[in-house]
């Protein structure tokens, strides 16, 4: 049996008795695998030291260097999400809908779980345990295919969480990590319709449109964040300056930070020096429009393909617009369907903008980087969806499920 049919058919099989667990049962696997990371520590990172030397000398950038590398305050925090999954409710189970039938028929709609769940993603070892415990917490088996920068690190990390599972009686299979990391293999796992029900890519574009080109397993697209901060003319320009900094330079190498900024003609002047002071504070290079590059001496002429780019790091694309309608134009041109944000004091404009916007989260008078399951209040996350089916925004639990209807009846049978 070739490597990746081996692993649908254990997980197909994992699936069977990870069902009949119930919620306790779940709850004291993870807190079992979140145990078994944090004494596992000095192992983990010193399997990450392994890829965080071999990243070093391959050249990567600083900002993917930090999305690579772990520590022993990351794995705390890896630990600390698997605990935090077992207290959450488990929607598994719950009653959705219920419909009486004239005909006495009882149709009862319960939460199920979606199945196999695949995940292909990049250089964060923490997706690993994040997603294993968000998917065994909602019953999904899941098959994991990291990217091959943290191969060393997201084995080891697999590898605990497996033999945690194994003593208390859980099928390990619950948690498989594909370890071929030819792309011939990659290629294999997207068109594993037998045995795999989801596919879930997280990471850079170009990993999201190679799955969404090779796919025929369903997927569902997540990640890629061309957010934009729109600052109008009614805005608070104080508010706005401390928004942008914020959306931009908290954590730059994730899908939620700010990559582009459009700033009202009316308050360019006043605004753009301002904000540019707290921006070069983190040396923040500002690619610019042509309005731009006249008031900021030190920004960089934008080039065709900055507004059509996710950067990741500490730069940023800077464009005046003539109002809120030009901003919307551009967003909804440009944008990723992700999360856009307009700073403003008129609610018209608000209003505008929050209706004709197309994205999984809009925002008024606040940073893209809320975008995030443990900031919506949903716990951990899987990803951020920014496709309408059957998900939108950041992935919590219900979003792992699906439902199915049993129908209760006492003898009812279908007339024509």
């Amino acid at each position: 049996m070739r490597y990746l049919e081996l692993l649908g058919k254990n997980a197909v099989e994992a699936g069977k008795i990870l069902s009949l667990k119930n919620a306790d049962e779940k709850n004291a696997a993870l807190i079992a695998m979140a145990k078994a990371i944090e004494t596992s520590s000095e192992k983990i990172i010193k399997s990450n030291r392994i890829d965080v030397d071999k990243a070093v000398k391959s050249g990567i950038s600083g900002a993917f260097l930090d999305r690579l590398t772990l520590n022993a305050k990351r794995i705390q925090s890896m630990a600390q999400g698997l605990i935090d999954a077992s207290k959450l409710d488990d929607p598994i189970g719950e009653l959705l809908e219920t419909i009486t039938r004239p005909n006495g028929l009882v149709i009862n709609k319960i939460r199920v779980p979606l199945g196999v769940v695949g995940i292909i993603y990049e250089s964060r070892p923490n997706v690993t345990s994040d997603a294993a415990g968000l998917c065994l917490k909602t019953g999904n088996p899941v098959i994991l295919r990291g990217g091959s920068r943290a191969l060393n690190s997201n084995i080891a990390v697999a590898d605990v969480m497996r033999t945690a599972l194994d003593k208390i009686g859980f099928p390990k299979d619950c948690i498989q990590l594909v370890e071929d990391i030819d792309r011939k293999t990659a290629v294999e796992m997207m068109r594993l319709n037998k045995y795999i029900n989801v596919l879930i890519p997280r990471g850079s574009t170009s990993l999201i449109n190679e799955v969404l080109k090779n796919a025929t397993v369903p997927v569902i697209e997540t990640g890629v964040g061309i957010c934009h901060v729109y600052v109008d003319c009614d805005a608070d320009l104080k508010m706005a300056v401390d928004i942008t900094v914020n959306a931009k330079t908290t954590k730059p190498s994730m899908c939620n930070s700010a990559e582009v900024l459009l700033v009202h003609e009316d308050v360019y002047r006043d605004f753009l020096p301002s904000v540019y002071k707290g921006l070069k504070e983190f040396n923040v290079e500002i690619r610019g429009d042509k309005k731009t590059c006249e008031v900021l001496s030190d920004s960089v002429a934008a080039g065709k393909d900055d507004f059509d780019t996710e950067f990741l790091d500490y730069i940023m694309a800077v464009k005046v617009v003539c109002g809120v309608d030009e901003a919307i134009d551009h967003i909804n041109t440009h944008g990723t369907g992700h999360s856009e944000s307009i700073i403003t004091e008129n609610k018209e404009s608000a209003d505008k903008f929050t209706k004709r916007v197309d994205a999984s989260a809009v925002y008024v008078n606040a940073s893209t980087r809320f975008t995030d399951g443990g900031e919506f209040g949903m716990g951990a996350e899987i990803g951020i969806s920014t496709q309408m089916l059957h998900a939108r925004g950041p992935m919590g639990l219900k979003e792992l499920t699906s439902y199915k209807y049993i129908i209760q009846g006492n003898g009812q049978i279908r007339i024509g």
